[in-house]
């Protein structure tokens, strides 16, 4: 009921066409009901295209026949040229050829050897010998329209040399009932034949075309009724033609709606239970914000060096909390681009994602104290912080050592900030969803959330990322961002990373 709603609202009356209007409005909006009502009328065309010159044909043939028996009549008066031909077998002669006067031309004389009492003038002059098509097509339907009670002569070539030419008058009624007669046959016969040959291509295309059809529309339907039910997905069968085609990019299609729909709840549900801890979270951050400014009092030199990080990361931990429902809700904060001292980003970053001393996993930043990038610091921190953790995790689960690279090299047009590390190297399957939540993580158990964060403020900064190498013992991934004009560094190999 809602699908038949749906189709009556999404097609205007004024717009369908004329071969919809003529039909039931149930068979008009069925395929199988128009191929059919079609495949008649395309062959009843190809049977008047026959009729045409099938009809010309005939008139053609049912003249020469007359004129072939008004020839053999001649012959009986020419046999009694000597003595003349009575009236009584003359009258005969011209009945039996149907004919009402019978001339021949030979040995350059033309001569009038039959010939009936005749009061009506003769209405039209056919000549057989030299017509085109054309013109028998014409006099055909000269004679099926305005034929009947007309005096006609027609002249033709004599059978088997018996002169130059022969002329007959004859009373077309006769032909006209022939023709219509003809006529009627051919229509009964074009209706049988259109009928049969509908039939066999409409079960022919209704079995290739039109059941396939029905079945990827009944599939459709099914599957936006409840696309979350995987046995609603359509199974595609062995064709290789287009039918085929389009059930496997059908099934590709729904399979991936459905991953995006399961990705949609998972972030629907990630948002409402984020947006459930962030409260609570902001007052445990209050509190430890709390606890460390009563640090700041401690004369211990190491709570003196520690003290700042600390104070740092706790004000870092409130901001991000404050923008979680910002993020939750795909509203990312506005950047608040300035010039920001990257060599101190990247080293605050490096001992964020490692802290103790006694790990196995280096770092190596090659980057000048005066080089500056044009970005939002908080935001930039976040980046490097996603990449640089995600690298050192890398490294931990393959063997626990390995060097964290930070590197950036000011190129024409912005800066271009690279992370590498030595790990393992990416998976296939993370490549091909690298950015994507929930589906791009490396890790067994992770969520693939860093990447898509990084990614993400990247874009707002009107840069880009990617991913420039990664192979067993080295993964390089590159960040361009933008100087103030807006322009972005082309991508090329960085020397700082090699």
């Amino acid at each position: 009921m809602g699908q038949e709603e749906h189709t009556d609202h999404g097609t205007k009356p004024e717009h369908r066409s004329s071969l919809q209007s003529l039909l039931p409005a149930r068979l008009a909006r069925s395929l199988s009901a128009q191929l059919l009502v079609l495949t008649v009328a395309f062959v009843m065309l190809a049977e008047v295209f026959i009729y045409v010159p099938s009809i010309a044909n005939y008139r053609e043939t049912w003249l020469m026949d007359r004129i072939n028996a008004a020839q053999l009549a001649t012959l009986a008066v020419v046999a009694a040229a000597e003595r003349g031909v009575m009236p009584d077998l003359e009258a005969e002669l011209l009945k039996n050829a149907e004919v009402k006067a019978v001339a021949l031309k030979r040995d350059n004389r033309r001569e009038l050897l039959l010939a009936s009492p005749m009061q009506d003038m003769i209405a039209a002059r056919y000549d057989l010998r030299n017509a085109s098509i054309l013109e028998l097509c014409y006099d055909a339907f000269e004679v099926l329209f305005f034929g009947g009670g007309r005096t006609v002569a027609v002249a033709g070539e004599p059978r088997f040399g018996g002169g130059e030419f022969i002329e007959i008058v004859i009373d077309d009624t006769p032909l006209r009932h022939d023709m219509i007669a003809f006529s009627g046959n051919i229509l009964l016969l074009s209706i049988a034949i259109s009928i049969f040959t509908a039939a066999l291509v409409f079960l022919a295309l209704n079995r290739a075309l039109v059941q396939p059809m029905m079945r990827i529309t009944a599939n459709m339907v099914r599957f936006r009724q409840y696309p979350e039910d995987i046995s609603r997905v359509m199974i595609p069968s062995d064709r290789r033609d287009e039918i085929g085609t389009a059930e496997r990019e059908l099934a590709d299609m729904q399979g991936e709606l459905r991953q995006a729909l399961r990705q949609k709840t998972r972030l629907a549900a990630l948002g409402t239970a984020v947006s459930k801890i962030n409260h609570d979270l902001r007052n445990i951050l209050a509190s430890a914000q709390l606890i460390s400014d009563r640090l700041s009092g401690v004369d211990d030199p190491q709570v003196q060096k520690l003290a700042p990080r600390l104070f740092t990361s706790i004000d870092r931990a409130i901001a991000l909390a404050t923008d979680t429902m910002k993020f939750g809700k795909a509203e990312e904060a506005p950047t608040r681009k300035q010039y920001v001292p990257l060599a101190d980003l990247a080293t605050e970053v490096v001992e964020a994602v490692l802290p103790v001393d006694e790990t196995h996993i280096r770092a190596d930043i090659r980057i000048d104290e005066e080089e500056q990038v044009y970005a939002d610091a908080d935001q930039l921190f976040r980046i490097l912080l996603n990449l640089a953790r995600n690298a050192v995790q890398a490294m931990e689960d393959a063997d626990g050592t390995g060097t964290l690279t930070v590197a950036c090299e000011m190129t024409e047009g912005g800066g271009r900030l690279v992370v590498a590390d030595t790990g393992p190297g990416l998976p296939d399957d993370a490549r091909d969803h690298l950015f994507e939540p929930f589906v791009g993580s490396a890790r067994k158990g992770g969520t693939g959330l860093g990447m898509a964060i990084a990614a993400d403020l990247v874009r707002a900064h009107g840069g880009r990322i990617e991913l420039h190498e990664s192979v067993p013992g080295r993964t390089v991934f590159h960040i361009y961002l933008p100087d103030p004009d807006g322009s972005i560094a082309p991508a090329a190999t960085s020397a700082a990373a090699q």
